[in-house]
């Protein structure tokens, strides 16, 4: 029987031959992740379990960030949290050091520790069901930029081990505080307002000007974000529990005030998230797999991108003037 290391090594060449295939879709890669994650997690668990026993309660292991919305790319970071149903000290001991071999194994096959810290190893995204709620309400009640930024993070979460009820009755929370504070709504707007443009208004590419990746478009913040914090603002805004953008695009698109602006933009998304896994097939680094070389790109190619960056601004706009009627 192989080891516990030798077990998360397995995990690391699976996931690795898997990426290196030519014909991904995003919805076969985040498919791949997902099981990747889910078998580094139940290695973990079980090695885990060996010394401390098993779970004291229930409990959800969730993903969020580009996880939770399964718009992963190649390579991704670490991006997730635990909630548990029991509001002990010794039970919040026995998860958060579940938490921290958790992420350590992820880490070991190939997931980079997240910089930001959105991992269940750290106390803030490790907790009890109740003290998840109170820290919910301090953040919707304090008026500090970070505060919002976690709520957009807990937001796109995504119960992938155990109760993931857990999940969706926090989310409760959020949406019963934004009915009784409509003025939350316009402070996560406020939180997304600014976006980096990367077409100018002459045509011209706004690039990366030093570093490694001069000369580059920075295409998360310039091309992807822009979408994503869109139709999030959207989801918040009208109630929707689902976290991938394409799905919260899809329930958007059933009510009729927004039907025909989710048609197109749904199409320009659906090529964002291929222009990813096609532009960055070679990388090797996670930095690697946010940048996009335009000098590699055809002529052709090029005003595609230049079309999207636009249409992205556009969308901003468009929901920043809803969302300021509505409130």
């Amino acid at each position: 029987m192989c080891s516990y290391n030798g077990r998360l090594l397995e995990l690391k060449k699976e996931k690795e031959f898997f990426s290196q295939s030519n014909e991904l879709t995003n919805e076969m890669l985040n498919d791949r992740h997902d099981l990747t994650l889910k078998e580094a997690f139940a290695v973990a668990y079980e090695e885990f379990t060996k010394e401390h026993g098993k779970a004291p309660c229930d409990f959800v292991w969730f993903v969020t960030g580009s996880a939770g919305r399964k718009e992963q790319g190649i390579i991704s970071d670490q991006d997730h949290g635990m909630i548990f149903q029991e509001d002990e000290p010794a039970v919040q001991a026995y998860f958060s050091a579940l938490g921290k071999l958790v992420s350590d194994a992820l880490n070991t096959i190939g997931y980079p520790y997240c910089e930001g810290n959105v991992m269940s190893s750290n106390h803030i995204w490790c907790k009890s069901f109740a003290g998840w709620k109170k820290q919910l309400r301090k953040w919707m009640e304090l008026e500090n930029w970070e505060s919002i930024r976690y709520l957009q993070i807990f937001y796109d979460s995504r119960g992938l081990i155990g109760n993931g009820e857990l999940v969706q009755g926090l989310k409760g929370v959020i949406h019963d505080y934004r009915q009784e504070h409509p003025a939350l709504l316009l402070r996560f707007l406020n939180n997304v307002m600014r976006i980096k443009k990367g077409v100018g208004i002459f045509g011209q590419f706004f690039v990366e000007r030093s570093g490694a990746h001069r000369g580059s478009l920075h295409m998360k913040n310039t091309l992807y974000l822009p979408y994503v914090n869109s139709i999030r603002l959207l989801a918040i805004k009208e109630g929707i529990i689902a976290t991938s953008t394409l799905e919260r695009i899809a329930e958007l698109k059933n009510r009729s005030s927004y039907e025909s602006l989710m048609k197109e933009y749904e199409t320009y998304f659906r090529r964002i998230l291929l222009l990813r896994i096609v532009s960055f097939q070679d990388a090797t680094d996670y930095s690697d797999v946010h940048f996009l070389n335009i000098n590699k790109m055809t002529k052709e190619e090029r005003a595609d991108v230049k079309h999207l960056l636009r249409k992205g601004i556009k969308l901003y706009q468009q929901v920043k003037r809803l969302i300021e009627k509505g409130c």
